[in-house]
């Protein structure tokens, strides 16, 4: 649940940002008469979104046994590579997205033309619903369906209370803070992932097991218990993991790790935190 709900705040607030940048803009430059282009396009990529959902759940359903450990481990590498991905990304373009969104505002404000509105605000939200689609499609095969939804809706919930105050109450937010610590916590969710990837695919047999436990705490910690289960969805916690699972885990934080060293001195160039 926990893990859901940060996926979907993080995301959904991204998505928010967007949104309240581009209607900004369109207020600022006395353009607000344009502004049902953008909800269309919201609407358009919420929509995109849900039939993404659908659909991976429909053919994740299709699957059974050995197939269905398969999609379950592709799923959850995917989602961990492309999570990975978004966090640096976010790092590297985060203060530049305000300054190519207002631009493509003012091109479309400039030549008339609603559809490229409405193409801005679609693809900028629909890409945070398909990631949200593919995280939350993953941590459902680390929890319940009911705590994944759950924590789904109160992350969505959130990042639209939090979107609307920094659009209409003017509250202002330190944005590359805020990204970087989620970051973290994303990061750490998404090691999890890797593991239970793994451990999916040694279940159906394409990875070796070499050392099935090496170690088994689950009678101190049992990871079917209401700790273990919260433990489990948010950081991957195993309470028996073979070697393979560990060394996925602790190898995904060393690559981690090398990306961000190297990274270390672009990053220090780009200046303090952007306030949206």
């Amino acid at each position: 649940m926990l893990a859901a709900a940060l996926i979907t705040f993080r995301e959904g607030l991204e998505a928010a940002l967007i949104v309240s940048i581009v209607l900004g803009y369109l207020k600022k430059t006395d353009h607000m008469d344009r502004q049902r282009s953008v909800w269309w396009g919201v609407v358009a990529a919420i929509a995109a979104s849900l039939a993404a959902a659908l659909g991976l759940q429909a053919i994740g359903a299709r699957f059974e046994g050995r197939a269905e450990q398969v999609f379950e481990g592709m799923t959850m590498l995917l989602a961990a590579g492309v999570l990975t991905w978004m966090v640096f990304w976010m790092q590297a373009q985060g203060r530049r997205i305000k300054g190519h969104l207002e631009e493509g505002v003012r091109q479309a404000v400039a030549t008339g033309q609603s559809w490229a509105l409405f193409g801005l605000a679609f693809l900028a939200v629909v890409r945070e619903g398909i990631e949200t689609v593919l995280f939350l499609s993953a941590a459902v095969f680390a929890s319940s369906p009911v705590q994944t939804l759950t924590g789904g809706l109160v992350g969505l919930a959130a990042a639209a209370v939090v979107g609307w105050l920094l659009f209409a109450a003017s509250v202002r937010l330190n944005m590359r803070r805020f990204f970087q610590m989620t970051g973290v916590l994303l990061i750490v969710f998404s090691a999890g992932l890797v593991a239970h990837g793994i451990h999916e695919f040694q279940e159906a047999e394409l990875l070796p097991i070499l050392v099935e436990h090496v170690w088994d705490i689950n009678h101190v910690l049992d990871e079917e218990s209401t700790l273990g289960s919260v433990l489990k969805s948010l950081f991957g916690y195993n309470g028996n993991p073979s070697l393979m699972e560990v060394l996925s885990y602790f190898g995904y934080y060393a690559v981690i790790g090398l990306a961000t060293w190297q990274r270390k001195p672009a990053m220090g160039a780009v200046g303090n935190g952007q306030r949206v």
